[in-house]
């Protein structure tokens, strides 16, 4: 990926949630980016949070119903760190106000819906909150990746080559190299070249995403490696 490439790609976070603050169209078209892309991690850590409510969903949507609002991009600030861990303290503030929320209306006497009586963490087997958003986190910037790289390959003029090489980005390959080749009229050879560069694009195109999500360029490969343990 040139310079060029990964500049303009990596312009999609902390860029977009500035631009998400203002009142233009621009700002519009920005703030709808910002929700589609954290829609499924903040899914999965409020399901996890609050395990047996099933207005999860619903609680999703109010969430990034402030977001839309306004007020829950108040102190987004690129010079506070890394994206990721600001839209889980997000989250987690908006969690704790609709639990005071519903205590509040325990406390008052007023009607309580069900499913609605205050929830706090539940310890569980399985992924805690935070393990659980950044498993999410993790695969949905994996997915955007994915398709930012289908984006590039196509403008190259490889569409094809990288329709039938993806499942070696995934995981997926259940098809022999020497059948990816025959798909392509290449050689087995030119295929197993190719598939090395089409994964270490990938390194980059995924280097470039999470580059927009922090302050300081030093702290990618840390976040590569915490991210990359998540999906463990």
């Amino acid at each position: 990926m040139s310079a060029g490439d990964e500049r303009a790609f990596a312009a999609t976070r902390w860029t977009v949630v500035v631009r998400a603050q203002g009142t233009t169209p621009e700002a519009k078209v920005a703030l709808s980016e910002l929700c589609a892309a954290c829609y499924e991690p903040v899914r999965g850590f409020i399901r996890v949070w609050r395990r047996g409510d099933d207005r999860v969903d619903d609680l999703t949507h109010e969430f990034f119903e402030e977001i839309l609002g306004r007020r829950g991009l108040a102190g987004a600030d690129p010079g506070r760190g890394k994206f990721r861990s600001f839209l889980l303290g997000a989250v987690k503030h908006f969690l704790g106000r609709v639990s005071e929320r519903e205590r509040a209306l325990k406390r008052g006497g007023g009607v309580v819906a069900e499913g609605m009586e205050a929830a706090e963490v539940v310890e569980e087997p399985g992924l805690p909150p935070d393990a659980a958003f950044d498993r999410g986190w993790a695969l949905a910037l994996l997915a955007r990746a994915l398709v930012e790289l289908e984006r590039q390959m196509g403008e190259d003029g490889r569409a094809e080559q990288f329709a039938v090489l993806k499942p070696w980005l995934t995981g997926d390959a259940g098809r022999r190299q020497v059948e990816a080749a025959e798909a392509l009229g290449m050689t087995e050879t030119a295929v197993k070249v190719a598939i090395h560069r089409l994964r270490a694009r990938f390194r980059g195109v995924v280097r470039a995403e999470l580059a927009a999500t922090l302050v300081m360029p030093e702290q990618v490969d840390e976040e590569l490696g915490h991210l990359m343990a998540a999906l463990q």
